[in-house]
């Protein structure tokens, strides 16, 4: 019965994360998540004792989920250059399932956007090491991988709170595409072999 419940709570959690991805949630009430889901408030406390604890829960699966699938994506890459732009890629694709509004609700939400920002900080290190290994590999001409890191949680934040869009009129995916090109351009061993072009993602 216990795992029942457990299983249950698991699929009401990845149907919260469906929803309110494209629906926002700074403006829902619980009455209102348990009316969308078709359960009984009683059956969201079950994952947490609050609205502001289950966003929590809520953004937090989101990111976990859409970690997965990225390192899903590199496993398919093999030249380390190919690497960082599937890596960038991906992350764009990932943040492109979810709507203006969740993003800008996760914002304005002091919790919810630590979630991000940490998730952010992790992407960043992810892409330092990516580049670190590209060089060792020979494939990376030889850059502050810090730096390259930093730049791009910067970047990538700017991107997803919308700041980008208003500043240039580029839409979130042709920012990422701008952006991923700007990246393997300036990591490229060669200026005369550029790294192969990347799609827009979302």
């Amino acid at each position: 019965m216990v795992n029942q419940q457990a299983l249950r709570r698991r699929r009401l959690l990845g149907e919260l994360v469906a929803s309110l991805s494209q629906t926002g949630f700074a403006s829902l009430t619980l009455d209102d998540l348990a009316a969308q889901m078709h359960c009984s408030k009683t059956t969201l406390y079950g994952i947490a004792p609050s609205k502001e604890q289950l966003v929590v829960k809520v953004v937090t699966e989101f990111f976990r989920d859409a970690a997965e699938r990225v390192e899903e994506r590199l496993l398919r890459s093999v030249r380390p250059i190919d690497r960082v732009a599937d890596y960038l890629d991906a992350v764009a694709s990932e943040l492109g399932r979810a709507s203006r509004v969740f993003m800008m609700d996760i914002a304005d939400f002091p919790p919810a956007r630590a979630v991000y920002e940490r998730n952010t900080a992790l992407a960043a290190a992810r892409v330092r090491s990516l580049v670190e290994e590209g060089f060792a590999a020979g494939d990376i001409r030889s850059v502050d991988a810090r730096f390259v890191g930093a730049a791009l949680s910067v970047v990538m934040s700017a991107i997803s709170h919308g700041e980008i869009a208003a500043t240039t009129g580029l839409s979130d995916a042709e920012a990422y595409k701008r952006l991923t090109e700007t990246v393997l351009y300036g990591i490229a061993t060669r200026s005369e072999d550029p790294p192969r072009q990347t799609a827009a993602t979302h």
